[in-house]
C-alpha cells in the first residue's frame, strides 16, 4: 500500500491527475467537491470553537494537511485568519504558533497492515509477485504490531490496523503549535474494528466504483482503510489535547455550525439550488452525513 499509494513517481496520490471530484474520469469525490457550501460550515464551526474560549482567529494559521491540488477547503470564503495554506503530500507540515490544523479524509489515505485469524494464530497477510502479477500472500507474523491483536478471533476474520493513521497523528499532535485540530473521515471504534468488521475495512476505489481487489492496477486506483478514532484521540490526549467526542459529520454541523446552516436553508428555502442540494448531501445520513465523522481537539497556548 506504500508503495501504490506514494510512491514518488508512480504511487497513486503523487500522480499529477485529478483524483478527486463527480466527473468520470474522477476515483471518488469528498465534500470538498460539493463547492464552496462545506467551507461554509467548516469556516462556521472553526468560528464557534474560537468563540467558546474566547480565542482571536485572527492570530492563527489556517493550514489544511492532505490538500488535493495545493487547494483549500476555505479558498472561495472569507475568513479572518492570519493566513491559509494547504500542505499536500511531500510536502513539509512546518507547524508552529497559533493553527488550525484541518483535514479532510486524510488519515483514511494512509497504509495499514493486514491481518487474518487462523486457528494457529494470526497471519499476516501481504503481495507477493509471480511474474507480472501480484497475488495475495499469508505468513506467520514477522515483527509484532504496536497493538496487540485480539484472542478468540474466529477463523478468517480480517483486522486492517490503521498504524500508518496513528503515526501521523502523533507527527501531528508532536509539533510545537497550539489551537485547534479538527478532522473529519471515516472510521471506527477499535471494539468495533475488532469485533464487527470481519471482512476488514480496506477497499479499492476507481472511478466511482468500489472494489476488494486490493491487488489490481496498482497505482492507478485508491486504497483507503477505516481509521481507530480511539487511537487518534489517546494520542492527541498524550499531547496535551483537550479532545470532544468523535460526532457524526451530520450531527457535528448541526451543533457546531446550526447558525450557518439555518442562513443557508432560510436563503434557498423556497427552490433547489446547487448550494442547497450540496447541503443535503453533506448531512442526508442515506449520503455522507453518517459515513464521515468528525474529531476536534484543542491544546491552549503553554
Amino acid at each position: 500500500m506504500q508503495i501504490a499509494l506514494y510512491q514518488p513517481e508512480l504511487g497513486y496520490y503523487c500522480r499529477d491527475r485529478a483524483r478527486v471530484g463527480q466527473s468520470e474520469n474522477t476515483d471518488f469525490f469528498t465534500a470538498s467537491s460539493l463547492g464552496p457550501v462545506f467551507g461554509e460550515l467548516v469556516l462556521a464551526a472553526v468560528l464557534q470553537q474560537f468563540a467558546e474560549r474566547a480565542e482571536d482567529p485572527s492570530r492563527a494559521t489556517f493550514v489544511e494537511i492532505g490538500a488535493e491540488m495545493g487547494k483549500t477547503v476555505l479558498d472561495e470564503i472569507d475568513h479572518p485568519f492570519r493566513t491559509v495554506r494547504s500542505v499536500s503530500v511531500g510536502q513539509s507540515m512546518d507547524l508552529s504558533g497559533p493553527c488550525v490544523v484541518f483535514s479532510n479524509e486524510l488519515f483514511d489515505a494512509q497504509p495499514c497492515a493486514r491481518f487474518e485469524s487462523s486457528p494457529a494464530g494470526w497471519l499476516e497477510l501481504g503481495a507477493r509477485l509471480i511474474g507480472d502479477q501480484l497475488i495475495e500472500a499469508k505468513r506467520p507474523i514477522q515483527q509484532p504490531p504496536a497493538v496487540a491483536l485480539p484472542q478468540n478471533s474466529p477463523s478468517g476474520y480480517h483486522l486492517d490496523l490503521p498504524l500508518h493513521s496513528a503515526e501521523l497523528a502523533q507527527e501531528i499532535a508532536s509539533a510545537d503549535w497550539f489551537g485547534l485540530f479538527f478532522a473529519f473521515d471515516y472510521g471506527k471504534t477499535w471494539s468495533e474494528l475488532s469485533t464487527a468488521c470481519p471482512q476488514g475495512t480496506v477497499r479499492a476505489y476507481h472511478r466511482h466504483r468500489q472494489s476488494n481487489d486490493l491487488l489490481a492496477q496498482p497505482g492507478q486506483q485508491d486504497l483507503t482503510c477505516h481509521i481507530c478514532w480511539d487511537w487518534i484521540a489517546e494520542i492527541l490526549q498524550k499531547n496535551g489535547f483537550s479532545t470532544d467526542p468523535v460526532l457524526s459529520q451530520e450531527a457535528f454541523f448541526v451543533r457546531q455550525a446550526s447558525k450557518a446552516l439555518q442562513k443557508i436553508m432560510t436563503a434557498e428555502a423556497h427552490h433547489m439550488s446547487p448550494r442547497k442540494a450540496g447541503l443535503m448531501q453533506l448531512l442526508h445520513p442515506s449520503a455522507l452525513g453518517q459515513k464521515f465523522q468528525a474529531l476536534t481537539a484543542w491544546r491552549a497556548e503553554s
